[in-house]
């Protein structure tokens, strides 16, 4: 069984900082791409950040400079470091783990975590 788990939301202000864990099990977790994404009230979810197996990155324009995304293959893990965190970044960020095998896709999602940051 596949379970993405994501954990580090919360509240914080403008300016500060926030860094996000993805734990995955039931994967290969390194021939994954990882990604995260988020959704705000009313929007459609967008990616926010994305590294492959072989650690390239790649970011939303709004959140180069100040996200970081990393993984951890040894703990099966991804992360998002968000620094100098906005008002419109606020949003449920969620995690994604993404492969394909021949001409099979796989896409798993984790449940959210909700990043508030107040002005």
């Amino acid at each position: 069984q596949v379970q993405l788990v994501e954990s580090g939301g919360g509240l914080v202000q403008a300016g500060g900082s926030l860094r996000l864990s993805c734990a995955a099990s039931g994967i290969s977790f390194s021939f994954y791409n990882m990604g995260w994404y988020r959704q705000a009230p009313g929007k459609q979810r967008d990616l926010v950040a994305g590294i492959s197996g072989g650690g390239s990155t790649n970011y939303t324009d709004s959140v180069k400079g100040r996200f970081t995304i990393s993984r951890d293959n040894a703990k099966n893990t991804v992360y998002l470091q968000m620094n100098s965190l906005k008002p419109e970044d606020t949003a449920v960020y969620y995690c994604n783990a993404n492969r394909i095998i021949g001409r099979v896709a796989l896409d798993y999602w984790g449940q959210g975590t909700q990043v508030t940051v107040s002005s």
